[in-house]
């Protein structure tokens, strides 16, 4: 796509109230953060808790009513142990590269993942795009955490600035 086409059809969308999501990112995600975030109300992971993943083996909404503040993002859990849990060990149950797709990340770029499609691989949360993007990272994480090792620095450099 064109980025002349694209900013008029923002522009088209802003003006008539019509807001439209892509399959690429989630809704209102910001993706010049360092960890993905929605704009408007500044929720990680729209909302789902990181540590259902782990205990409950899926994606799960968590709750405004047990939420924590860390890393400029407000995260939201199932429980109270969920969010003890979270706060006790944050590297270990939050998204991986601040929820980025790594198999985006590996091709060079920032996409923002989606939560419903995750894999937990060696301990860790990894949140993508698509489902395509999930299975081929399921498929040889080796060589997809590689590529992210050699770009995930630079990229990681420029989200916030």
């Amino acid at each position: 796509m064109r980025p002349g086409i694209a900013l008029i059809g923002l522009l088209v969308c802003l003006l008539s109230g019509v807001w439209l999501t892509g399959p690429v990112t989630p809704a209102g995600a910001a993706t010049t953060e360092r960890v993905v975030v929605n704009r408007f109300t500044g929720v990680a992971i729209e909302g789902f808790d990181p540590v259902a993943y782990f205990v409950g083996g899926a994606a799960m909404q968590g709750t405004a009513e047990f939420e924590a503040n860390l890393w400029g993002a407000v995260w939201r859990f199932r429980n109270e142990g969920n969010r003890a849990s979270f706060l006790a060990h944050p590297e270990i149950y939050g998204p991986q590269f601040g929820g980025y797709d790594p198999a985006d990340i590996a091709r060079g770029v920032t996409v923002a993942g989606n939560p419903r499609f995750f894999a937990i691989v060696a301990q860790r949360l990894y949140l993508f795009s698509r489902e395509a993007n999930r299975d081929a990272f399921a498929a040889n994480p080796e060589r997809f955490l590689y590529e992210v090792g050699k770009r995930w620095p630079a990229l990681q450099d420029k989200l916030g600035q």
